[in-house]
């Protein structure tokens, strides 16, 4: 099915983003993605450098006429995010993205798809392969491990990239114009504890909560999507305030960006309560159905009998993780008093870990407002605390403050209205972290947009890029390289 992808219009964008989805490119593990936009640079005859963090730097002149206006980055990132149904046989090491058309949408087959940003990589890539599109001065910058750290965007050091303008090319909605984004901080808790054996008469059973869709925990955040590590967490607290359950392991979630959509847990069971313990357990399941059914309607929480473990937790411990899960902000925390209906503020409980005698929990804190930010951060790290945890502040980011005085914002929305009927483009800030707010640490002075086609589901297996979309932003894009302004 790659091949009819290759032949979807505009050819030119599909076909480079097969070639790239043919290359394993997961965060932390680029080195083969950033052969690939090395040796696709040096093809074109192109100065093409590796950056001493391994970002992709690509220069093209100006196209004839062009060489009067001011000089332009193009801006994607190369890594993606690994994420597929627990009946999908991939690895996402050694294989490329196996790609299918359903209806008006592009989709991969059980995994995600790499649209997040890999249509936007394409996009460049055709710009710089064609003979014929006019266009300014061009510096491509593919930067690496967006996904797991900006460490690309933090890694790159100023006085490198001489453009005016930046056009980011990682926003999901195609008539969305972005002039800000969220910033962020991973907030992660742990501690040990003592095994204890396990007493006799005790039955083991596994827990799974599954069927959730997951997503993007910033842009998908205010959406009510189910997280597998609260769910399940509720349901370990029933289990022990009715039963007095006692959890072995749970490992639930994934990635910091993706709201998780599964967990799993091992726990143990008098006996004598085996049956009441699955009759109330499946009334619970139930009642958080029904709470979920808009949103989560294929959720589902199993519980299957297993040879009973060795060694449960510290009793003392395990009440206190599950207050602490149960205190801890999920979701939206505040929304923006400036911006209508963009989240200014929002946590995402991403990945609970408890096995052998350690626990790990792994927030992401986004927000547009720094104090905000470390206000929640605080707040999880003082509620993580009172159970015993150490809280360490890692990979923060910061966020890109909106510039509605942008020149290039006053090119784009006109534009966008003539290609559209008149249609006014939503020009707003979004709730996720864009590499903008980073690169304008060293690039103060840099007039700085993001765009892009329309994506739905990011950081799930249900990632989908709209066909119709990509044509529309295709059209966008070449009107703009057409007006970049005179220097």
């Amino acid at each position: 099915m790659n091949e009819a992808i290759r032949e979807l219009e505009p050819k030119a964008l599909w076909n480079k983003f097969a070639d790239l989805n043919a290359v394993p490119r997961p965060s932390k593990k680029e080195e083969r993605v950033i052969q690939f936009m090395t040796d696709f640079g040096k093809s074109l005859n192109l100065e093409t450098v590796i950056d001493g963090v391994g970002n992709v730097i690509i220069k093209k002149p100006a196209s004839a006429g062009m060489e009067d206006r001011k000089a332009i980055v193009l801006q994607s990132h190369l890594d993606m995010v690994h994420q597929k149904n627990n009946d999908t046989n991939f690895d996402f090491d050694t294989q490329g993205i196996d790609m299918k058309i359903e209806g008006d949408w592009v989709k991969a087959k059980g995994t995600t798809l790499g649209a997040d940003n890999g249509l936007g990589v394409a996009t460049i890539m055709a710009i710089l392969e064609s003979k014929d599109i006019e266009h300014p001065a061009i510096e491509a910058l593919f930067t690496i491990d967006e996904e797991t750290g900006m460490t690309g965007a933090m890694g790159l050091k100023g006085a490198v990239l001489k453009g005016d303008i930046l056009l980011n090319l990682d926003t999901e909605e195609d008539d969305e114009i972005g002039v800000g984004c969220a910033g962020g901080v991973d907030v992660t808790a742990s501690r040990t504890y003592k095994l204890e054996e396990t007493p006799e008469f005790k039955t083991g059973f596994k827990i799974t909560v599954k069927g959730l869709q997951g997503g993007h925990s910033g842009m998908q955040i205010h959406e009510g999507l189910g997280n597998a590590n609260k769910i399940m967490n509720r349901v370990l607290f029933d289990g022990f305030e009715n039963y007095g359950l006692r959890i072995s392991e749970i490992d639930g979630g994934s990635l910091r960006n993706a709201i998780p959509r599964e967990s799993n847990a091992i726990v143990v069971i008098d006996q004598i309560h085996e049956e009441a313990f699955q009759s109330d357990l499946k009334d619970l399941e139930t009642e958080i159905k029904t709470e979920l059914k808009t949103m989560e309607p294929d959720l589902k929480i199993e519980v299957s009998q297993i040879e009973t473990p060795k060694h449960i937790m510290d009793l003392g411990v395990q009440e206190g993780l599950t207050r602490a899960l149960y205190a801890a902000l999920n979701g939206v925390y505040r929304m923006s008093a400036d911006i209508p209906d963009l989240v200014e503020t929002s946590n995402n409980i991403a990945k609970v870990i408890v096995k052998d005698g350690e626990i790990t929990i792994k927030c992401l804190t986004r927000s547009s407002v720094e104090s905000s930010k470390w206000d929640l951060a605080n707040a999880l790290r003082a509620t993580f605390e009172l159970t015993g945890c150490e809280v360490e502040f890692n990979g923060e980011y910061p966020g890109w403050k909106p510039n509605m005085d942008s020149d290039i914002l006053k090119v784009l929305v006109p534009l966008y209205k003539k290609l559209n009927d008149g249609e006014e483009p939503h020009v707003a800030a979004c709730h996720a972290g864009l590499e903008c707010g980073i690169l304008g640490q060293n690039y103060p002075d840099m007039d700085m947009i993001s765009f892009g086609p329309t994506i739905k589901g990011a950081h799930s297996p249900d990632e989908r890029a709209q066909i119709s979309s990509a044509q529309k932003y295709w059209k966008f894009v070449l009107e703009i390289l057409k007006n970049i302004p005179k220097k």
